[in-house]
């Protein structure tokens, strides 16, 4: 049987059989004389590679097929190790689709203010439509989830890019507790732009979540910090719970169904610098339980309620206290976390104590305080992209979808942060491609809503997670953490593969498991 080694743009190395030699060799197998005994079908695998000197970027190598045989074995024969790898002690990463998790929601980012601005108005109608295939589609990495602020956040700005901060219902005086000035209009740019993107792909769900309640509801009546009239004056519990139940509705009107809402942003964090609102978790835990629950159901409103939506750091004491109260728990879908400090394991500890209740990612960004390409993308897949899902997170999200080169337009907040591409106006594309945007795409252009996590077994410093999609394929996306490069093996059934991974550098694996 004759050898080849596969060459991906991108100096990543796999050593795979070729079409003609997969047939040869299950060719060989079959024995004639024996008309009820048929080879197996031989089993392609698709591979793309990102690394960390960009040298290869989500690039595609030539397809390659899994040969029988178990890599726990002796050296199955399939190509070299590196330099000081033994062919026969190669790591094996074991994939097993009867091991069951999670089911995945999808992975995206937020269309804030600012992100919807730049895109409407500092992009031309081509390379809007350009933009939006090419974060949407198949024909780029296919984002299927995002998340918007209900009003105003640290990126909204109004019509012209200036910042803006707004809630539904702002009156210069006074109180408005039947909700008379409701209106969603400042939302324009966003509610433009999710009708876009859901118009492009009309699997794309959409998660809400307040930076603040109207500044007549808090105490001290300021858009920035605070906190509910929660003693003063009881009623504006309903009347929030109201507000939102509005928000649903009208976003629905506009033909931008809402999945789900987190009950708060960073409940945890206030900031005079852009609208905020502390949110302790008993109180939490009393909203929904008393007045958001139960609202959604008097108006048959099935958006699902996500409770926290904040640090790892922070959380299980915060979670213990929303999900441990029964009547909160009743009407609580799931939790919420920011990437900003902690580890995610946080959420597998939650997991274990809360086993029905989701877990979503649903921020995080980079930004100037690190411009190393290798070093972020190697952050994004072990934290994210991987340690999300493996710590049962059924979404992954980054915060803005878009920025321009200066991280802006700000409406306080981060002066430096990054978007998933920039928009940079005056170039032709129009736009440019960030660390994030491969990131996601290792897992959003391939992981399909619906998927399932299924077992992939840790070793040797190539981290992964493995999937597999409602249409019975399955996708594995791999890290290899070590600074040279480094040579595994993959074990599916008594299917094995030897591929050798740059330094530093992600791969997304895919095979179909029903090939004719």
């Amino acid at each position: 049987m004759r050898r080849r080694k596969l060459l991906l743009p991108a100096a990543a190395v796999a050593v795979v059989l070729t079409a003609a030699a997969a047939v040869e060799l299950f060719g060989f197998m079959y024995q004639p004389g024996e008309p009820d005994k048929k080879p197996p079908a031989p089993v392609q695998v698709q591979a793309w590679v990102t690394t960390a000197d960009q040298s290869s970027l989500l690039a595609p190598g030539e397809p390659f097929f899994f040969t029988e045989g178990s890599a726990g074995g002796a050296d199955s024969g399939q190509g070299d190790s590196e330099p000081g790898q033994s062919s026969a002690e190669l790591p094996v990463i074991s994939v097993n689709p009867e091991e069951e998790y999670q089911t995945m929601d999808g992975f995206g980012a937020s269309v804030t203010g600012s992100s919807a601005f730049l895109i409407n108005k500092r992009m031309s109608a081509a390379q809007r439509d350009d933009l939006l295939k090419d974060l949407f589609t198949q024909q780029g990495i296919r984002l299927t989830f995002v998340r918007h602020s209900i009003g105003a956040s640290d990126f909204s700005v109004d019509a012209e890019g200036n910042p803006a901060s707004y809630t539904y219902d702002d009156l210069e005086s006074g109180e408005d507790y039947g909700l008379e000035r409701f209106s969603v209009a400042k939302d324009g740019d966003v509610t433009g732009l999710l009708q876009r993107i859901i118009s492009v792909n009309n699997y794309v769900k959409v998660m809400g979540t307040p930076w603040t309640a109207p500044p007549w509801m808090k105490y001290g009546e300021q858009i920035f910090g605070g906190w509910y009239l929660n003693y003063a004056e009881p009623r504006v519990y309903s009347a929030y719970a109201q507000y939102l139940a509005r928000y649903i509705k009208a976003y629905e009107a506009l033909g931008i169904p809402v999945y789900a809402v987190t009950v708060q942003n960073e409940p945890e964090f206030t900031t005079p610098d852009y609208p905020s609102m502390s949110m302790g978790a008993e109180e939490q835990a009393r909203f929904i339980g008393d007045y958001l629950g139960p609202e959604f159901s008097r108006n048959g409103i099935t958006t699902k309620i996500v409770a926290f939506d904040h640090n790892w750091d922070i959380a299980e004491s915060y979670v213990d206290s929303v999900l441990g109260n029964s009547q909160a728990n009743d009407y609580t879908d799931g939790t919420a976390y920011h990437c900003y400090a902690g580890s995610p394991e946080a959420m597998s500890r939650v997991h274990e104590a809360y086993p029905d209740k989701a877990i979503y990612v649903t921020e995080c960004s980079g930004g100037a305080w690190s411009e190393d390409f290798g070093g972020n993308l190697g952050w994004l897949m072990s934290k994210l992209i991987i340690g999300g899902p493996r710590n049962w997170a059924k979404t992954v999200l980054l915060w803005n979808l878009a920025l321009d080169s200066e991280g802006g337009p700000q409406n306080g907040g981060c002066r430096n942060c990054r978007g998933v591409v920039t928009v940079d106006g005056g170039e032709e594309k129009g736009y440019s491609r960030n660390v994030e945007y491969y990131a996601l795409g290792h897992a959003s252009r391939f992981v399909d809503p619906g998927a399932v996590r299924i077992g992939s077994s840790q070793n040797d410093g190539i981290e992964n997670v493995a999937f597999r999609n409602p249409d019975h394929s399955l996708v594995l996306i791999a890290l290899n953490t070590w600074d040279e490069n480094r040579t595994f093996k993959v074990q599916w059934e008594n299917r094995m593969y030897t591929f050798t991974l740059p330094a530093r550098a992600a791969a997304t694996f895919k095979w179909d498991t029903e090939q004719d």
